[in-house]
């Protein structure tokens, strides 16, 4: 669990072989179930937009674009988003994007899932501490969302 101005990291060991976690990951609607987004019929693709309603009640009229950026099978997936865009009608494209970075890496207890999530400083400094802030209390509850959600099958 480490931090800094730029970069949040948190990992978190699940009881699942690695298959089992990726699919959690690599699925678009599964990713959906636990993370809060609707993918119904959506996939995840390299290089390629996906968009999703968020699902987390008091943000339902919200949605989010992540940009896929890598998909190595059972190792690595990572995509870039706009951090903390949760103001309705407010335009965030221009702005830089953060980059998310989840690794699984096989042990003999489970799977050690990490994630990175950096550029943080790029953010414009008038939203940059709010969504480093909510960012961070985000990947504490998302760890054990994903976690939780492995362990229903």
């Amino acid at each position: 669990m480490t931090s800094s101005t730029d970069r949040i990291e948190r990992q978190i060991l699940i009881e699942a072989p690695r298959s089992r976690v990726w699919r959690a990951l690599s699925n678009a609607e599964e990713f959906g179930d636990w993370f809060g987004m609707d993918f119904k019929g959506k996939t995840f693709v390299p290089g390629m937009p996906v968009q999703g309603r968020i699902t987390h009640p008091g943000y339902e009229h919200l949605v989010c674009e992540m940009l896929i950026e890598r998909i190595e099978p059972e190792r690595l997936f990572s995509w870039r988003w706009h951090p903390g865009a949760i103001e309705p009608g407010v335009d965030y494209s221009a702005e830089p994007t953060t980059l998310v970075v989840f690794e699984l890496e096989a042990l003999d207890a489970g799977t050690l899932v990490r994630i990175v999530e950096t550029g943080f400083d790029n953010i414009p400094p008038a939203r940059r501490v709010n969504a480093f802030r909510l960012n961070s209390k985000g990947w504490e509850a998302q760890m054990t969302n994903i976690e939780k959600h492995v362990a229903k099958g």
